[in-house]
This record gives structure tokens, sequence and C-alpha cells, in this order.
């Protein structure tokens, strides 16, 4: 069987070779990605790196690669929002698994370990500024995966079907899809984060629960959220990205979880501006166990 070339429409490669948004080029990417929303944070996570190879910056999207503790890693801000993961996850495929001079699939593929270090706001009393946590579910409010073939295949049904019942979910929005971290990464965070299930929302204000002018189409939708159980499992927090990057991983096989510092209590109704040393205390434990793998 012929193998499949990718059109140039269909991923562009720069003429100096590298991935069209990220500007990357295949051999500066590690096997080990760390993935942030801020391109200044980028900065941060390297600052604690031993040695550095190399950094490249496009639109919102920086990247350095360098070694911690012996551990080749690349750290790489995506921006915010799912549609950018889609295009960073995409293209840190392609440049894994992609030979881009004759534009068709490598036979044997390469598995990346990505984690994204975010920032979040809890939705549950017990959960503290600066408690870190480890979603080992995404919820995608954001619809992105709905695109792709296989959807069904990774994602959990049953909650699904559960969660849109109880919320009595407005058929004009996006079906939500729940989908999980990989078991692997799960296990390296158990003794140093806190699980939960995390919605990853398409924006900012409305889609969660927040009202400046505009009035969100569902205010009690955040109560429904906040009162929904699941055979003892519950919601726990807002942010805007870990849904896309489970999803596309567990499609395209690699490992993929989220980590979140929380900065904000949505019950309580106060945040952190000064949340740089929980930051930082997740960058430094997250370091150190993907160093260990």
């Amino acid at each position: 069987m012929n193998k499949r070339i990718i059109a140039p429409s269909e991923l562009i490669i720069n003429g100096d070779g590298s991935v069209f948004h990220l500007h990357l080029l295949p051999e500066q990417l590690a096997d080990t990605v760390i993935l942030v929303g801020d391109p200044g944070r980028v900065d941060l996570v390297a600052s604690y790196f031993d040695s550095r190879e190399m950094k490249v910056s496009n639109r919102e999207f920086t990247s350095i690669t360098g070694s911690y503790k012996g551990k080749r890693l690349t750290v790489i801000s995506t921006g915010i929002g799912t549609d950018n993961i889609d295009i960073v996850v995409t293209e840190l495929d392609a440049l894994a698994n992609i030979d881009f001079k004759t534009r068709t699939e490598k036979e044997h593929k390469r598995k990346l370990t990505l984690v994204r270090l975010g920032t979040s706001g809890a939705i549950q009393p017990d959960l503290e500024i600066g408690t870190l946590l480890f979603s080992r579910t995404s919820v995608g409010f954001d619809g992105l995966l709905n695109f792709y073939q296989g959807r069904n295949e990774v994602c959990d049904l049953d909650i699904e079907q559960a969660f849109m019942k109880h919320t009595e979910w407005n058929p004009l929005l996006a079906k939500p899809y729940f989908i999980n971290a990989s078991d692997s990464l799960a296990k390296l965070f158990a003794d140093s984060t806190r699980e939960g299930i995390t919605i990853s929302a398409p924006g900012f204000y409305a889609p969660q629960g927040r009202w400046v002018r505009l009035k969100p189409a569902d205010p009690y939708l955040n109560e429904k959220i906040e009162s929904f159980n699941y055979h003892g499992r519950r919601i726990t927090n807002f942010e805007m990205e870990g849904s896309a990057l489970a999803g596309l991983a567990r499609l395209m096989g690699h490992d993929a979880a989220t980590i979140c510092t929380i900065i904000a209590q949505r019950i309580a109704k106060n945040a952190a501006t000064d949340y740089k040393p929980f930051v930082n205390k997740m960058i430094v434990i997250s370091l150190d166990k993907l160093s260990s793998i």
C-alpha cells in the first residue's frame, strides 16, 4: 500500500525545515515536553536547567530545549486556549512522527511525554490557593476533540452522559467530552498533587460563569457543575487548555497530563495576584519528577 503523502497545505514546513508555527526543527525536540501558557514562563522554567541548547520564538510560541539533572527537556509556551493546543500538539507530533523530506508518517512512532503546567481557579471549597492539582480527567467545553475521528473511542462516554443530564446541557453549546490523563503520569505525580476533574473552558468570562457586563446564558451552570458527583468524583477547577492536550495526545499515542496551581478560589471569591512562589514550587516538583523517568 502506498504511503499517504501529506500535502504542503496540510502540514506547512518553513524554508529552513522547521514546522510552521513553532519554528522548531525535528532534532531540536526532546522526548519530554513541558507546556506553559505564558511565553515569559518558558524562561522561568528554563532558569532551572543545567544547560540550554537553543531558544526559538514565533508569535506566542517560545521554545527552549536544555538539560535538567541529565534529562533532556523542551519547554514551550502555547498561549491561551485549546485552539492553540491544537496547533502545538499537532506540530509536536509532526516533528516526532512525520518525515519532513518525504512528507509521510514514520513507520516507527516516537512517543512524547507532554506535561502542561498552568494556573487555575478552584470551584470546590476545600481546595486552597497554592494547591497543586493533577487533572485526572479533563472536560472539554471547547468542542475541539469532536472534530477528530476516534473521539468516542478515547473518551469516557458514561460520565459524559451523566454530566449532560445533571446540568441539563444546552444543545446550543458544544458537546462536552471527558478524557483521562496518562496513567503513568498520574502515578508519577500521585504523592505531590491532589487529583480532580478539570473543565477546560473556551473563554475566561461567561464560559467560566463570570459576569462583567454580559450575563451568562445559564447563570446557574456553575452551581450545577459544583454539585455534580459521579461515583464520588467531583469537578474541581476551571482552566482553558487541558482537555485538548489530553484528547489529542491520547489519539496520537503520547502520554499527557495537566497540573495546575490553584490561584483563585471561586467559592470564597478570592484570588492570589502574587502566586509566583506557588508556581515556582510546581515547576521544581515537576522537573524533579520528569527527570526521574
